[in-house]
């Protein structure tokens, strides 16, 4: 998909880059492209399984208030964890007041939901659950899907996402919200978790069994937040495999419980997530979720758009 040359920043806030030649070969298609990528350095930058000191980590996210001009888009180079331990001390007045409303797209997944999301609490900034630098980017085959939704989501100020999902009738509206569900979770009662009302809550998540997001749903629900919102789809959930001791308990027996318990439709099978075909979701933005059949539809506007 041809593209208009950008200026891409690279920030590293979560783990070491463990794949090194992936980052560089992310780095040279995006150049190739004709974007202009910079910080690259980081990369490199290690400290026991973090991509650097925290300190380090952190000046990645508090010193985008000093950058001048704004980049276009602000990417995460990986995930894995860190970012977590950067929450009290991100500097969210300054933030709010450089990135709130600058058509600047800050990109990211995984781990990188902690920050996304608090970002959007404590400062309203909306970002982008998107792909990665080395893990996607860098991939030794490269997505076109991935790409193609990636410049759809970040030039467009309104996006439609289309996929099949189990037969139902859903009409929902709300605020799209969510992420990888253990970062997620991992905030609940924390300053940083999103109060969001009647939203759209999108999760994925990568190398957790069945039974470990059920509990995970069972937290969310159990401490009142699943009751506030109007819909969940699930994304991908890969890495695992059943065995004999699940006896045909999965990913669909959880669905089935959470739709029981909660009322909530479940709308699931969106492409998103750790794999290697993904849509961009925009977090913080306006949703209207209509399933007819087995045909979904989510339809988002209302976040900041690449001029």
């Amino acid at each position: 998909m041809a593209t208009t040359p950008r200026h891409i920043h690279l920030v590293a806030p979560s783990g070491y880059c463990h794949n090194p030649a992936a980052a560089a070969r992310g780095v040279a298609r995006l150049q190739a492209d004709g974007h202009r990528v910079e910080n690259s350095g980081i990369i490199a930058r290690r400290e026991q399984r973090f991509a650097g000191s925290d300190s380090q980590r952190l000046a990645d996210i508090n010193d985008l208030t000093q950058l001048n001009p704004l980049p276009d888009i602000i990417l995460a180079v990986r995930g894995g964890y860190g970012a977590t331990r950067l929450l009290p001390f991100i500097d969210y007045p300054a933030l709010r007041s450089r990135l709130a409303d600058a058509p600047t797209a800050l990109c990211g997944h995984s781990d990188f939901t902690a920050i996304q999301l608090a970002l959007l609490t404590q400062s309203g900034v909306k970002s982008f659950s998107a792909p990665m630098l080395a893990g996607n980017f860098g991939a030794e085959v490269l997505s076109e899907f991935t790409v193609e939704h990636f410049w759809r989501a970040l030039t467009s100020p309104k996006l439609t996402l289309n996929w099949t999902t189990v037969s139902q009738q859903v009409q929902a509206s709300g605020t799209v919200w969510g992420g990888n569900l253990a970062m997620i979770t991992s905030l609940i009662g924390t300053p940083w978790m999103p109060d969001i009302r009647g939203g759209i809550l999108v999760i994925e998540d990568v190398n957790e069994h069945p039974f470990r997001i059920e509990r995970m749903l069972l937290q969310l629900h159990q401490c009142g937040i699943l009751a506030r919102q109007s819909a969940i789809v699930t994304g991908s959930f890969s890495g695992t495999t059943s065995t004999d001791y699940d006896n045909g308990y999965d990913f669909s027996s959880v669905w089935n419980l959470i739709r029981d318990m909660t009322g909530l439709p479940v709308v699931t099978d969106l492409q998103f997530g750790h794999s290697a075909d993904t849509v961009t979701l925009p977090l913080g933005a306006r949703g209207l979720l209509t399933v007819e059949d087995t045909a979904a539809s989510l339809q988002i506007s209302g976040y900041p758009v690449l001029r």
